[in-house]
């Protein structure tokens, strides 16, 4: 590359971002700030049952009532099917491709399933009309647990039957292995129902362009779901346009379709702007969930603590449709032995449709549900072997090298014994107990978890970075901003390598016509992924702008840098960087650059078994079998993986089962910290999501009926309920990321819920097995009341 090696000056840096004023002021416009003249208001009407065939479903009369313009059923959709596989790529993996209906045709499987769509002159005119809309249903059995689902003659949620999906690892000789172990210990685990409970209900409006062009302005972590919009449009996929707000909170919940298609359809038909605002009733109603586990593990260990086998078992609820649940289900497979060294691994997992609420992407995204069983599993080897927490951990960490169950070989570098010491020697002196009745006791969790993509879909990202003629600089890249600093993460890494100083730098993103598209804000992937693209992008219109000036000033380029908006000689000449891009124009070299950015691929190990409808049918898939084999894969799932650590002190008052958590540190190899700030933010706020999961947060079912509606009812962390976060940031420059960053989003999310359980263990012997930790259940484990739970 002609010109000195960029020097990422402003890497590392603890820099605002650039909308941070904007929100704290609240002066930023989120998606439902967004209004248009002559605006029309919709609304979903919706089942309220979890099982029944619709017999009639009649809207005459509400199509008649005052300031109503359109009501759309099913048979209104030119096409009624939307896709729900991976969003956001152009190559997908057939089995993983499912679908569902946009509006329920006949029968509906979930309660809150969308029957019609009503847009009326004012929100209290589409509400009124919508409980107009006269349907007939006729209730049909249902199943509402996965047990009862996967057993023989169970009412089928779709006609194909309720198993939708499998996954299996088989490697090593597990029965030996356990045969021959100092210790076998068998734990049974289960996760809840939890909701992403943003703060932002989902909201967007549309229009139609002068162009002709249905434009669709809303919250969402994917904009290239114009596709999707345009597919049950019928539609050339050109005359869709979706341009994403900064997001109030996603988690993955603004992953799959919201309200696009809807306004996208009710735009097309009534040639009018509408604008859609779920009610907080509405959106902890509808949407998609995290999937609840059925976890059993069996391991087995030598004297020294060394893990010699882990049998797993994993039952997922999808609920009523698809949507992602394969694909969680691979990323639990894929980590359900956790960080560590297991030469004889069985993972057999899979995922069955209920009449429950659909479930789908969350933070996390299967591969923390799984978390809490085996750090539970290690946590009790340890006591059973009388070995300190963080040694056990130590002795069976992975290192650079390692193959994974999966097959997959670690090739970066794998800092946990290094995590796990840091954390837990950061909790310092212990806190005594302050009453009799109180017991303090500390906890220990690591995990890893992927970032990025996995590799079979060959995933791609876009960005450009251009001059304007003054010097200042401009990013434009698809990525969404959901909260976690992507955009201002691009501004920095073009600013370091071109020079120019972060108050010159415009950033314009989310806009799936004007800025080059990089697919979903999902997966810890827009930095590893979106950085890499800026990266690029601005390392080669570095070297575009030193060519010219090096011929200005008669010198080699690799003589020259870039340096607070002017082109410096080593011989002490400089340019205004104006006066280069000025000569760009003259030679003819552009002022900017796109860059594509192509991560690690591979080819699918083969398929999982598949059923229903909704999902393309194959035969069950053993990931890995022994040995690496010839043809059968690289075994290579996902680019690469963040380790982290957290360490808890709690007490627990065996009165009430009451939980506090008095310390917590969370450390996490985040390979290197672009701006340390944000980095802490996301492992602070995902500490915080994740202790939610595991002390309070539970979506409640009545036969399929949500009785958690408001968050009066669902419970989330307030900030009395936590501690100070104390994030622990290492960077080994091993991550593949920008300058060696690692994914961050979503790793700190995992930990939480298994470090409060060892350590609730710790503090009292009582092993609590069951998701959320409440009160109740800490009583019941503790003997305290009538009855066993937990």
């Amino acid at each position: 590359m002609s010109g000195a090696p960029d020097r990422p000056d402003l890497i590392g840096q603890r820099i605002p971002r650039h909308d941070a004023r904007d929100k704290v002021t609240a002066t930023i416009a989120y998606a439902a700030d967004w209004a248009m003249p002559g605006m029309l208001h919709a609304v979903v009407v919706r089942s309220p049952y979890p099982s029944a065939q619709i017999r009639r479903l009649d809207a005459a009369r509400a199509s008649a009532m005052p300031g109503v313009v359109a009501i759309l059923t099913a048979k209104d959709v030119p096409h009624n099917t939307l896709a729900t596989d991976v969003p956001g790529q152009t190559t997908t993996v057939g089995p993983l491709r499912a679908h569902l209906h946009v509006l329920a045709e006949d029968r509906v499987r979930y309660q809150g399933e969308p029957v019609a769509l009503v847009a009326a002159e004012t929100l209290e005119q589409a509400r009124a009309a919508a409980e107009a809309v006269e349907v007939d249903y006729e209730p049909l059995p249902g199943v509402f647990d996965t047990a009862t689902a996967l057993a023989p003659g169970a009412p089928r949620v779709h006609e194909a039957g309720n198993l939708l999906a499998e996954w299996r690892i088989a490697r090593g000789d597990v029965a030996a292995a356990l045969a021959g172990a100092a210790v076998v210990i068998d734990g049974e685990y289960e996760t809840s129902f939890v909701d992403s409970g943003y703060i932002e209900p989902e909201a967007g409006v549309a229009w139609i362009d002068g162009d002709g062009v249905v434009t669709i302005r809303l919250a969402t972590q994917v904009i290239e779901h114009y596709r999707d919009v345009a597919e049950v449009l019928g539609v050339p996929q050109n005359r869709v346009r979706v341009i994403g707000t900064y997001v109030g909170g996603g988690f993955g919940g603004k992953e799959d379709v919201t309200v696009e298609v809807y306004l996208g359809l009710l735009a097309w038909k009534t040639r009018r702007p509408v604008k859609m605002v779920w009610t907080r009733q509405e959106s902890l109603l509808s949407r998609a969930k995290r999937h609840p586990y059925r976890l059993r593990y069996r391991t087995g260990a030598s004297r020294s603590g060394e893990i010699v086998a882990q049998q797993v078992e994993i039952v997922g609820d999808s609920g009523a449709y698809a949507y992602l649940s394969a694909l969680v289900l691979l990323y639990s497979t894929v980590t359900a032995a956790g960080p560590y060294r297991v030469p004889n691994v069985a993972v057999h997992a899979r995922v069955a449709y209920t009449n429950n609420p659909p479930t789908s992407a969350m933070r996390g995204f299967g591969a923390m549900q799984v978390v809490f069983g085996y750090e539970s599993q290690m946590d009790r080897v340890g006591a059973a072997l009388g070995l300190d927490p963080v040694h056990v951990r130590e002795v069976n960490a992975l290192r650079r090298g390692d193959t994974l169950p999966v097959g997959q070989v670690i090739e970066t570098h794998v800092a946990l014994p290094v995590l796990a010491r840091r954390a837990w020697d950061s909790l310092g002196e212990p806190t005594p107990p302050r009453a009799p009745h109180v017991r303090v006791g500390r906890g220990l969790a690591c995990n890893l978890q992927p970032y990025g993509r996995i590799v079979w879909l060959h995933d791609w990202s876009s960005a450009w970075v251009g001059f304007e003629m003054d010097g200042s600089l401009v990013v434009r890249c698809g990525a969404p901003d959901v909260g976690g600093g992507q955009a201002s993460s691009l501004c920095q890494i073009a600013a370091g390598v071109l020079g120019v100083p972060l108050a010159r730098v415009s950033v314009h993103i989310s806009d799936s016509a004007l800025t080059p598209l990089s697919g979903t804000t999902t997966a810890s992937r827009q930095l590893y992924m979106s950085g890499n693209a800026t990266l690029k992008a601005a390392r080669e219109l570095r070297e575009q702008v030193l060519g010219v000036a090096a011929s200005m000033l008669g010198v080699a380029a690799i003589e020259l840098d870039l340096v607070e908006g002017e082109v410096r000689a080593r011989d002490g000449r400089t340019l205004a960087l104006k006066d280069v891009l000025a000569g760009c124009a003259r030679a003819s070299v552009p002022r900017s650059r796109l860059a594509v950015y192509h991560a690690p691929a591979g080819e699918p190990i083969g398929f999982m078994k598949v059923g229903g409808p909704d999902m393309a049918p194959h035969t069950p898939q053993t990931l890995a079998h022994g040995p690496a084999e010839p043809g059968r894969g690289s075994g290579k799932v996902f680019p690469d993986y963040t380790f982290g650590a957290h360490a808890a002190e709690v007490e627990v008052d065996t009165e009430t089962g009451v939980v506090r958590i008095l310390k917590y540190v969370a450390a996490h190899d985040v390979g290197r910290a672009i701006n340390p700030t944000s980095v802490e933010g996301q492992i602070q706020g995902g500490v915080v999501q994740g202790l939610g999961y595991g002390l309070l947060e539970e979506v409640l079912l009545d036969e399929g009926v949500n009785q958690t509606t408001s968050f009066a009812s669902y419970l989330i962390p307030a900030a009395g309920d936590v501690p100070d976060v104390q994030p622990i940031v290492c960077e080994s420059g091993e991550g593949l990321g920008p300058y060696g960053a690692r994914g961050i989003g979503e790793p700190p999310i995992g930990p939480p819920a298994a470090a409060i359980a060892n350590a609730i263990a710790a503090a009292t012997g009582a092993r609590l097995a069951r998701l959320p930790m409440t009160g109740e259940r800490v009583l019941r484990a503790l003997g305290a009341l009538d009855g066993k739970d937990g």
